[in-house]
């Protein structure tokens, strides 16, 4: 066996079907490796290039962030679509858990519940945040995302959010020191996730705690929960370390420390980690460039300056974000090696605060993260890329 992959969601499929694409014999190993994934992926319109051939999204018509309409496109991956796109390479897929595994000079085994054993030249750890094959999960208090969502049709909760559009960050209730926003996305069959989300909280803010708020807010907009036809829990660490093991996704530490997001940017990972390990390296380095590693250091310290503020800041915080031009902010979001694009997306937020904000923004570390990015030396090229 020359690659195995520990984990099913779309940064395992996505790499499994890489390498397999690349020559490679190649098994993904889950407890149920074919079940569609449960949980709502969205990505900007802008990354969904990233996709494989028979993947499908629904895209919403409109999006609306922090009270204003965006000149951006968002699209929800159609789950059961895009796996099976990469299920159709030449992966096999292995229904067993993980017991253990050992990690040589030659390669690593991976000993599976059922005893089996999988010799292999390179393990990569696409467990998300259970991180199977890079230590487990790590103790203590973790900076998460928790949202407490429902699903409706799209008509009856056309009050909150028009059917068909996307709405991020808007509508907050700041009560009782706590911060959290309307997440509405559009769904498949003209349905509508509506999502009260926590952005980054350390630890996270609890579910029931989210359940609640999203109750009172669909009630207060005539909205009868119990009409909901699904719901969803959102509950994952958004400052998990880098592993020193082969890892991609959010076993990898790949989550955006300050939005949340890491499936685009997994897909995207996924092609050059295969060629680098068909070139025979293990790709890690592929994974965390210089470039990478930078630009996540100076959005780990806005996500740090986030938690600082007061929760009736953070409203007035994204409404100066969501108001910089597209072309500013858009690297802050999607550009995981765009160091400079990075830091003057927080140049040109800062400059654009109100002074109030500024100075709370300071206080938190922000300025002080941007000297910093500022003497950061141009990254090296990456290494062990195959190319």
């Amino acid at each position: 066996m020359d690659v195995v992959v520990v984990g099913s969601g779309p940064a395992g499929w996505a790499v499994a079907d890489a390498c397999g694409r690349r020559g490679l014999e190649v098994a993904l190993v889950a407890p149920a490796p074919l079940t569609p994934w449960p949980a709502t992926y969205g990505m900007w319109a802008e990354q969904a290039a990233v996709l494989p051939d028979g993947a499908a999204t629904t895209a919403a018509t409109g999006v609306r962030a922090a009270g204003r309409l965006l000149d951006q496109g968002y699209v929800v991956l159609d789950n059961a679509a895009t796996q099976a796109a990469y299920a159709r390479g030449s992966v096999t897929p292995v229904a067993d858990r993980v017991a253990s595994a050992d990690h040589g000079p030659r390669g690593s085994t991976v000993v599976l519940a059922s005893g089996r054993r999988l010799a292999c030249r390179v393990a990569v750890d696409a467990s998300g945040a259970l991180r199977v094959l890079s230590g487990g999960r790590p103790g203590g208090h973790r900076a998460e995302q928790t949202a407490h969502g429902l699903v409706f049709p799209a008509e009856a909760v056309a009050g909150l959010v028009p059917p068909g559009q996307a709405v991020f960050m808007d509508d907050w209730s700041t009560q009782d020191g706590l911060a959290t926003f309307l997440y509405a996305v559009p769904l498949p069959g003209g349905r509508t996730l509506v999502e009260e989300t926590s952005l980054v909280a350390k630890p996270g803010v609890p579910v029931e705690r989210l359940r609640q708020r999203l109750i009172a807010r669909l009630r207060a907009a005539g909205v009868d929960p119990g009409t909901a036809t699904a719901a969803e829990n959102v509950r994952f660490p958004m400052d998990l370390p880098r592993p020193r093991t082969v890892a991609i996704g959010a076993a990898a530490g790949m989550v955006h420390p300050a939005t949340g997001y890491s499936v685009a940017d997994s897909l995207a990972v996924a092609p050059r980690l295969a060629d680098a390990i068909a070139a025979g390296g293990t790709g890690r380095d592929v994974v965390w460039t210089p470039a990478a590693r930078a630009v996540h250091a100076l959005r780990a310290h806005g996500a740090r300056v986030l938690r600082s503020l007061p929760a009736a800041a953070l409203p007035e915080f994204f409404d100066a974000f969501f108001a910089l031009p597209t072309e500013a902010r858009l690297p802050y979001l999607t550009g995981r090696e765009d160091l400079a694009g990075t830091a003057g997306a927080m140049t040109e937020l800062f400059r654009a605060a109100p002074w109030r904000l500024r100075a709370a923004m300071a206080v938190g570390g922000f300025t002080g993260a941007l000297r910093g990015a500022a003497g950061t030396p141009p990254p090296a090229p990456p290494v062990g890329s195959g190319r």
